[in-house]
């Protein structure tokens, strides 16, 4: 079985009352709660970590206990070459996942160091988003190696 590690940056752990107009009402526990129904339903396992902090989310990859991951690294997303550097440096494949399309906001949102690296992003869908991200991994990657 494919084992997919959801990996979910600084201040997510926030959602439900962070910018709901951006964000969404839903909780990090409820769009976790959808990702693993729909994670069943694809035959993919799915594990969970969010972090406030660059080097917890580095070390969580560090353990490469998943064949691939999803990743919504929030704020670092324009800011971490070292998170850049550790998912390249596991050598595991990512898609990219944001609620908002950062494409979108404010001017310093346009870096991005993790897009050039990912499978595929996918940005401003909401939480539907990580429903997205497993279906493509049911389809591109699971039982491909």
């Amino acid at each position: 079985m494919t084992r997919v590690l959801v990996l979910q940056g600084p201040n997510l752990n926030l959602l439900g009352t962070r910018e709901p107009e951006i964000y969404g009402r839903q909780s990090l526990d409820e769009i976790h709660a959808g990702i693993a129904q729909r994670a069943t339903e694809l035959g993919l396992e799915v594990a969970f970590f969010q972090s406030n902090h660059e080097g917890a989310l580095i070390d969580r990859l560090h353990r490469k206990d998943f064949d691939v991951a999803i990743v919504n690294a929030g704020g670092l997303t324009h800011t971490s070459v070292s998170l850049r550097d550790a998912l390249l440096g596991v050598e595991r494949p990512f898609v990219e996942v944001h609620l908002s399309d950062p494409s979108t906001r404010e001017a310093f949102r346009q870096v991005n160091f993790l897009a050039d690296i990912a499978l595929t992003s996918i940005v401003g869908q909401g939480a539907p988003g990580y429903h997205l991200a497993l279906e493509f991994i049911a389809e591109n990657v699971a039982g491909h190696g």
